[in-house]
């Protein structure tokens, strides 16, 4: 199934964090908090304005992006949990 976001909106899947910390403690899966870094998968064709102007989006598909805590709304697609927010929830590309 292909999956395109509107509008202004991506799709993003979460990256995996370490679960050893660098003083060599295993952390739990319980323990853990869920990874705020996570690679665009798919991205909205822009935001119109208000005279019908398409403003494209910053960020492509594949980026590598850093969004808040609590952004975005988790979905499933296909067995695979994803994320999708909208651009202004993005605190930033990890380059």
């Amino acid at each position: 199934m292909k999956f395109r976001p509107l509008h202004d909106r991506i799709l993003v899947e979460r990256v995996e964090s370490e679960e050893v910390t660098k003083g060599g403690i295993i952390l739990p899966d319980t323990a853990k908090e869920k990874p705020q870094q996570g690679k665009v998968i798919a991205v909205g064709n822009g935001k119109k304005t208000e005279e019908g102007k398409l403003i494209p989006l910053e960020i492509k598909a594949g980026d590598m992006i850093l969004f808040g805590k609590y952004s975005g709304s988790e979905i499933k697609v296909e067995g695979t949990e994803y994320l999708i927010m909208k651009e202004d929830d993005v605190l930033g590309i990890v380059e």
